[in-house]
Parts: C-alpha cells; structure tokens; sequence
C-alpha cells in the first residue's frame, strides 16, 4: 500500500532538492518522523555526539557540495545544544537548515515537560524563524532554503510539531524565481570607471561574499588586468591562490600582520572592497581609510548596515559582472611604482617565519610543507588559528575553514569530519588548541563509527594561550587560564584511531606521513612550551 506523503516528506524533498544529501544530529522521539522523512528522500541521517558538533560536520559537509547544512535537534534541550553552531552559521554566513521538533500547539497549553519557545530562541541567530504547517509544507519549505541560500547566506529555522510531521500533506511545487545578477550603470558606473582608471596605488580587500558568489576567476583576471594587489579575509583566503604574485595573504585578527597591511590601506589611493564582509574584522580594521581623502568601491550584497567602514560608492551588485562592466574602456596601466606592496610582502614573510626549530609556528610550517598541495585544513578558534590563517598557505576556495564571524571553539574536529565524509580521497586535517579539542573530544568516536580518516592535530600546551596572552598584556596576574597536561594521543588510540605524541620536527613529520596512508583517524599531540606564541601573532 502506498504510503501517503506527509508533511514532514515535502520538507525533505524540496532539501533534497536542494543538493542536500546528508543530515547531522541527535534524535529523541519528537523528530523521529522526520528522520524517517529524509531518509526515504535520500538524505542520510548521520548521529553525532552532540547537536553543537552535528552542525558543524553539516557546515564541513557544506563547504564540499554547496547544498545547506541540515541540523536536525529534538525539542528542549536538544534545540538548546545547538544555539552555538546556528549563531555560527549566522555570523559565518553558512546556509544551514535547523530542525526541531517540538510538541502540538494544543498540546502546550496543558504540557510544560521539556516546553520552551523555541522560535523566541533562535530568531535572534537566524534568517528566519518558521513553524511548519502541514496545509503550507510546501511553501515554508520553499521559503526556508530560498532564505538560507540567498545572499548573504544563513540560517534558517523551522519548528516541526510531532503531529504536523505525519499529516498527510499535497506538494504543488512552488518554487521562488532566482533573482538575475545586476551591474551598475549611469554615473556610478561612469565615476567608478574614472577612479579605476585614474589609480596609481589602487589595493583590493576580497571576503567571503566573493566566495559565495564563485567570483573567483572573474576578480583574478580584474586585479591582473589592472595589477591591484589584494588582501582577504581568513575566509576568503585562496579565493585565488596565495602564491600568486599579487596577494598579500589574509588579515583581520592579527596586530602583527595588520602593522604592515594597514599603511598599504592608509596609503593607497583606491580601495575596492570586493565581497568584503567585515563582520571577520577585529576593530583594528575599522575605518581604516578616508572616504575624504581616499576612493573606495565597495560591491557588496546587502547595504552597508555595519559601520565598520564607509565607501564613496557603494554598488549592490553582483561581482563578477559588475568587474567586467568596470573594465570595460579602462586601459592598464602600472601601479605602485615605489613597491610598497612588494616590500610589505617581504616584512610578512619575516614576520611570520617558517625556520623556528620548534614551537606552534614549526608546527604549522612543517605541517604545510609535509602535507599535499590539496589539503584541506580546518582551525579552532584560538592563538594557533591566528598564526595558522597567517602561514597556512591556501591555493582554492575554502581551502582553509574556520569559525571567523563568531570566532568559537570546538569548531574543527566536527568541520574536519565533514569535510573528510564528503571527500573521502582528499587528506584532511584539523587544528585545535587542547581546550577546544577537550570540549569535543567525544566526536573521535563519530570519526571511527563513520570509518572516516582524518589528521586531527593539537596544540599542546596546557593553556588558553590567547587570552593567558592578553592577561599578561594587560598585566594581570595568572587566573583562569591554565589547565593539566593531558595525554590527546591515548585519547584517539581510545576511541579506535591512532594517537601520536610529537616533539619535534622529525617526529612531527613521521607522524604525518603516516597518518596520511593510515586507515584510521590519527591524533597528533603537538607538544609545545607555554608562551610560545609571544611575537608570533
């Protein structure tokens, strides 16, 4: 007999429609009907160990097939878990779909148990809050992803009543139009062109909307045509390769990067913001220019509504053929003629060097310089992140992912998961500091019942560097900070992977040799000395 299609098989349809294969959560027995619905569509639930985790091997996942993140979480203190992970992908700009059940209207009025407004909770952190009904399945379902995908790209709620999930529901296929892509025209474009073509030291600070809009190869040809350097985001970083000629690496949260990327800011006489989105920024970066004294081109989705910075043109439009309408009619021409970019090129590479004997920045250098040219790497949040997104070179997209908007720990040892169970035959690697591998250690056994491989990497050194760090800047005595050396190695060998305790170069690299060829996960527990990034970051 044929099976009536419910509501809750309409939402997983128009997911799966939407490229979405895999889902990530924790069920209890209000979303069991909707585990069932998306398993008969196609998208396989996955359990994680927590909900928080399940969304980032979701946003892991993500960042390989482009189709949102699903996280699917029971009501109460299943939704809770995962308010960290949804305000993530708020601020980080991950289309991800969040998925609660939650009792019957009716039934609240009588039933507290577990019962709390879970719309109250997550409006704040999403795009868009929504009940599902099964008389409207097919439109909220429709609304919810066109919410999730369209520019800039975010979460989007929907609260599944157990009831509404298994009532018989019709699909009439509605579906939004995509809005077509614009260009400037008139005297915005006329202006535009006339700063272009009249910049001697023109600069291009490029973020994640660039990404988000696959503008890559448009921006590459537009800064080569008209040889701008450029600067990204961590998030953007390899959005066009970082050994090419004209970058000069990521910037946002380091001061030590930032003494020689801000004068080139400060100095230049056009600023084109590409998909810059500053929510990466740390407040060093806010009004860094002179709308007075400087021209600035900012092309960006949404209006500027953060006043972290202003431009004298701000064009919502899209990149790439909004770039190819800037070019039209602007001749070539050389810029910078006191090499000022160059030279700040060399001040990075000696700032951040690659030939300390040992300590996070050994760490990363020889990490980089071990692992294949198509790594894909994840960061925590942290001291290590900072220096990582500084030497961690990336030669494509998302080469390099990372929390950068809300800036959360224990985001990469669940992003690293995901990346590794949607792209089994590349090598996968994730950098934590030990805390924020402590807070999410229990997904080592998700990578072993997944029978996935990745390299997760820890830096140990008993602290929480960044702010013991900051403690010590503001001459603080030691509080709050410090924590017991603990053995990650037997952490891994525990859960079923290989664990690796490494003090040195040599032993660092044997073990990522071997890791890389291993059948199972691998930890490696990167033993460092306290204080080691003092000057490094």
């Amino acid at each position: 007999m044929t099976r009536p299609t419910r509501a809750a098989d309409i939402l997983a349809r128009r997911l799966y429609d939407a490229g979405c294969r895999h889902a990530f959560g924790m069920p209890g027995g209000e979303v069991l009907t909707l585990v069932d619905a998306l398993q008969a569509a196609g998208i396989t639930f996955h359990l994680a160990k927590h909900e928080n985790c399940a969304g980032f091997i979701g946003e892991g996942v993500h960042h390989n097939d482009g189709a949102p993140a699903i996280l699917v979480a029971t009501l109460g203190p299943g939704a809770l878990n995962g308010v960290n992970v949804v305000a993530n992908a708020h601020q980080d700009r991950v289309p991800m779909l969040v998925l609660t059940g939650c009792v019957d209207e009716a039934e609240q009025q009588s039933y507290t148990h577990q019962v709390l407004d879970h719309g109250a909770v997550f409006a704040p952190i999403t795009k868009a809050s929504f009940r599902l009904n099964a008389d409207a399945a097919d439109l909220i379902a429709d609304k919810a992803v066109c919410i999730a995908t369209e520019q800039r790209n975010g979460p989007v709620h929907i609260d599944v009543p157990i009831s509404v999930a298994d009532t018989p529901a019709t699909d009439r296929n509605t579906r939004r139009a995509p809005a077509s892509d614009t260009v400037p025209s008139g005297t915005d474009l006329a202006q535009a062109r006339g700063w272009l073509a009249g910049a001697d030291r023109p600069i291009a600070v490029i973020g994640l909307d660039s990404i988000q809009q696959k503008a890559g190869p448009a921006i590459q040809e537009f800064l080569e045509t008209h040889q701008i350097p450029f600067v990204t985001s961590y998030k953007a970083k390899g959005i066009i390769p970082e050994d090419h000629s004209l970058c000069l690496g990521g910037g946002g949260l380091s001061p030590l990067a930032d003494k020689h990327l801000l004068p080139l800011l400060r100095d230049a006489d056009l600023v084109m913001c590409i998909g810059y989105d500053p929510i990466e920024m740390r407040p060093g970066w806010r009004d860094v220019w002179d709308v007075d004294c400087q021209h600035v081109i900012d092309i960006a989705p949404e209006p500027n509504l953060h006043y972290m910075h202003q431009g004298g043109l701000n064009l919502l439009t899209s990149i790439a053929p909004t770039l190819t309408a800037l070019s039209e009619g602007v001749a070539p021409r050389a810029t910078w003629p006191d090499k000022q970019p160059q030279m700040a090129k060399d001040a990075l590479s000696q700032a951040f060097p690659i030939t300390d004997e040992w300590g996070p920045a050994a760490v990363i250098a020889e990490t980089r310089a071990v692992m294949p040219r198509d790594t894909l790497a994840t960061a925590d949040s942290g001291a290590h992140r900072i220096l990582l997104s500084q030497m961690w070179e990336c030669h494509e997209p998302r080469g390099l992912i990372q929390s950068s908007g809300l800036c959360t720990m224990g985001c990469a040892v669940p992003m690293a998961i995901g990346r590794k169970l949607a792209q089994p035959d590349r090598p996968v690697i994730s950098f934590s500091g030990d805390a924020g591998f402590l807070m999410v250690a229990g997904e080592l056994a998700t990578a072993a019942e997944m029978k996935l491989a990745p390299i997760f990497l820890v830096f140990v050194d008993a602290s929480l560097a960044l702010i013991e760090l900051k403690q010590r800047q503001r001459q603080l005595p030691n509080a709050a900070v410090d924590f017991g050396r603990h053995d990650f190695a037997a952490m891994g060998r525990a859960f079923g992977g290989n664990g690796v305790t490494v003090r040195n170069r040599q032993q660092l690299r044997a073990a990522l040799t071997d890791a890389m060829t291993a059948q199972r996960f691998t930890v490696i527990a990167a033993e460092i000395e306290p204080g080691g990034y003092d000057g490094r970051i």
